[in-house]
C-alpha cells in the first residue's frame, strides 16, 4: 500500500517518522559528493596545468562554474516529469546516485578537459533525477497540512548541510595538503584524489538508501505518481481546479523571487572562492587556511542554527498569532542576503579588486560574517520554499513543480557565473553593492505583496476539502 506515514500525528505530537533521517543521510553523503567537488571546482578550473589545474582564465572558469551549476539545478524539472509519469521516487533517486558516482569519477580518472566535460555531464544528469526527487519523497511522508513540516524540511536541511560542511575541509586537505607535492619549486595539486573522495561520498549514501528503504520507508516512492492518482481515484485527464491553479501560481511567483537569492548565495563557489584567495587574509598562526574550507561555513551555520529556527518556527505554529508565512520568510531572507554583502564593502574598498596588486588583505572576519548573514537567509527561505512546493503542488505534478522550483535555481546559477565574472571588468565593489541593492529591494517588494500570495495559496482548503471537487 503506497500511502504517507504518520498521516494524522496525535495532537501535540513532534515525533517525525524514522524515514525523515533516512533521506536525512542519503542527502548528506550526496551534498557531501557534490559540495567537496564544487568547493574546488573554480580553482581546479585556473590552476596552471603544470601543477594538476587545467589552465583556464579567470573569466572563462566562472563562465563554466555558471553553466554546469545552472544545468545541475535546471535538469531536475526534467528528471521529476520523467519521474511523474515512467518510475517511482525511489528508482530515479537510485538512477541518479549511480549517475553522479560516475560523473565523480571520471573527474578523478582524465586530468584533460574531454574528461571535465564528460564528468560534469553525467552529474548534471544523475541530479536531474536525484535532487527533486528525495525531496518529493520527504514530503510524502507528512500530510499536507502536518505542523511538523516546515520543521521536518529544516531538519531535512541539516543533512544537506552535514554534508556540504566537511566536504571542502576534506577536500582542502586532500588536494592541499595529502596529496601536494612540490618538485623542483614546483608546486602540484591533488584535485583528482578529491574528486575521487566525491565519487566515495556519493556510492555510501546511496548504499544506505538502497538497503535501507524498504525498513524506514515501506512502500513509499515505488510507484510512478500519475499511477499513484489514478490509483487514488483522480481522473489524470481532469484539468486543474481553480484552488490548484491559484497555488500553481504561487510556486511559479515565489521561483521567481528567489532568482535573485541564488544569484547572490551562489557568489560563494565563484566571485568569493577568488576574492578569499587572492584578497582575504587567510594566515592563523602562520599557517594558511585552505580557500575551499571557507565554503564550509555556510554549512557550519546551518548546523548550528538549524535546530534554533526549526524550533522557532515549530513553535510559532503552536501560537494564537501562528508562524509567519511563507512570503513573508522569504522575504526576510532576500534582505538578509543583501545585508551579507553590505558587510563585504568596506573589505573591497580597503583591498581594491586588483589581484596583481595587492597593498593589504581583508581580515577574514568579513567572509565569515557575510556567510552568516546569507546563512541566516537561506534559512529563511530554501527549506521553507522545498516544504511550500510539497504541500501545494497537485499531486499528479509533484515532482515536476519541485523541478520547476529548482528551474530557479539553474537559472540564478548560470546567472551567478556571468556575474561574477564581471568582477573581471567592473570590480568587486560594483557588483557586491548591486547585488546587495537589489536583494533587499526584492526582499520589501515581497514582503509588501505578502496578503494577496497568501490567499492565493488557499491554505485553509488544504486539509478536509478534496480539490478534485473544489470551485472550478
Amino acid at each position: 500500500m503506497d500511502t504517507t506515514l504518520d498521516k494524522a500525528p496525535k495532537q501535540g505530537e513532534t515525533k517525525h517518522p524514522r524515514g525523515l533521517f533516512l533521506l536525512f543521510i542519503t542527502e548528506m553523503w550526496e551534498r557531501y559528493s557534490y559540495y567537496g567537488m564544487r568547493g574546488i571546482l573554480v580553482l581546479y578550473l585556473t590552476e596552471q596545468l603544470v601543477s594538476g589545474g587545467l589552465g583556464m582564465d579567470n573569466a572563462s572558469a566562472l563562465k563554466l562554474y555558471g553553466l554546469y551549476t545552472g544545468l545541475v539545478y535546471l535538469t531536475p524539472m526534467i528528471g521529476g516529469w520523467l519521474t511523474d509519469r515512467l518510475m517511482g521516487l525511489r528508482t530515479a533517486i537510485t538512477i541518479g546516485g549511480i549517475t553522479m558516482a560516475l560523473g565523480d569519477f571520471s573527474l578523478f580518472a582524465v586530468q584533460e578537459k574531454w574528461g571535465l566535460y564528460l564528468g560534469l555531464l553525467l552529474l548534471i544528469i544523475g541530479n536531474g533525477f536525484f535532487k527533486p526527487n528525495i525531496s518529493t519523497l520527504l514530503g510524502e511522508l507528512y500530510s499536507k497540512n502536518d505542523p511538523r513540516k516546515d520543521s521536518a524540511f529544516t531538519i531535512f536541511y541539516m543533512g544537506i548541510n552535514l554534508g556540504a560542511f566537511f566536504s571542502p575541509l576534506i577536500a582542502g586537505l586532500i588536494y592541499g595538503e595529502w596529496f601536494h607535492t612540490t618538485q623542483n619549486g614546483i608546486e602540484h595539486f591533488g584535485y583528482n584524489y578529491a574528486f575521487l573522495a566525491s565519487s566515495i561520498g556519493m556510492i555510501i549514501g546511496q548504499v544506505l538508501f538502497t538497503t535501507l528503504s524498504n525498513k524506514y520507508l515501506g512502500d513509499i516512492g515505488k510507484k510512478p505518481a500519475r499511477e499513484k492518482a489514478i490509483s487514488s481515484n483522480a481522473n489524470k485527464a481532469k484539468p486543474l481546479t481553480k484552488y490548484e491553479k491559484h497555488r500553481t501560481t504561487v510556486i511559479f511567483i515565489l521561483a521567481a523571487f528567489v532568482i535573485m537569492f541564488w544569484v547572490g548565495f551562489e557568489q560563494a563557489g565563484a566571485s568569493f572562492t577568488l576574492y578569499t584567495e587572492h584578497f582575504i587574509d587567510r594566515t592563523i598562526f602562520g599557517w594558511e587556511v585552505p580557500t575551499s574550507w571557507f565554503q564550509s561555513l555556510n554549512p557550519l551555520f546551518i548546523l548550528l542554527l538549524a535546530p534554533i529556527v526549526s524550533a522557532i518556527w515549530l513553535k510559532l505554529s503552536k501560537t494564537k498569532r501562528g508562524d509567519f508565512s511563507v512570503p513573508t520568510k522569504m522575504s526576510f531572507g532576500l534582505m538578509l542576503l543583501g545585508l551579507g554583502f553590505m558587510i563585504m564593502v568596506p573589505a573591497v574598498l580597503m583591498t581594491g579588486s586588483d589581484e596583481d596588486n595587492v597593498a593589504v588583505k581583508a581580515h577574514m572576519l568579513f567572509m565569515v560574517f557575510t556567510y552568516l548573514f546569507h546563512t541566516l537567509g537561506e534559512l529563511c527561505l530554501s527549506p521553507i520554499g522545498l516544504s511550500m512546493v510539497t504541500k501545494l503542488a497537485p499531486l499528479k505534478f509533484a515532482s515536476l513543480l519541485m523541478g520547476v522550483w529548482f528551474l530557479s535555481n539553474a537559472t540564478a546559477n548560470y546567472l551567478a557565473g556571468h556575474v561574477a565574472s564581471l568582477t573581471e571588468s567592473f570590480g568587486f565593489l560594483e557588483i557586491f553593492i548591486y547585488l546587495g541593492i537589489a536583494a533587499i529591494a526584492l526582499g520589501l517588494l515581497l514582503l509588501i505583496l505578502t496578503k494577496p500570495i497568501q490567499k492565493l495559496m488557499h491554505l485553509d482548503e488544504l486539509e478536509g476539502v478534496d480539490d478534485s471537487k473544489g470551485v472550478q
